[in-house]
């Protein structure tokens, strides 16, 4: 009987640590980029607690078709690799936690946040 408890208790526990809301899976703070859009407005979109360590399309601008974003601006707790194209590939380019804004002419289609350590 006390080896069920006990399990009942460990399964308890366990679920209630995956309830628990995860910012070690997430960056802290706020990503920016800009774009164009097709009436020629620049946009400006904003991540907020962005997710780590998988790669992110970045909306309006990871198709081929689109013009890619630009000037990037990584206000998050966590250092970014910003890629020039879609699923994390081509040309890269590593900004560091609550950095200054990137200039115009870094473009940018996906990003990938580290994972925090410690």
């Amino acid at each position: 009987m006390k080896l069920r408890t006990t399990a009942a208790a460990g399964l308890a526990a366990f679920a209630l640590v995956l309830s628990l809301p995860g910012s070690a899976l997430a960056a802290e703070g706020y990503f920016h980029y800009k774009y164009v859009d097709g009436y020629g407005q620049e946009q400006h979109v904003t991540l907020h607690d962005p997710h780590s360590g998988k790669c992110v399309n970045l909306y309006a601008v990871a198709d081929d078709d689109e013009q890619p974003g630009y000037g990037p601006h990584n206000d998050t707790d966590s250092a970014v690799v910003v890629y020039a194209g879609a699923n994390c590939e081509g040309p890269e380019w590593r900004l560091r936690a609550h950095g200054n804004p990137a200039r115009d002419d870094l473009l940018v289609r996906s990003v990938r946040f580290e994972v925090k350590t410690g």
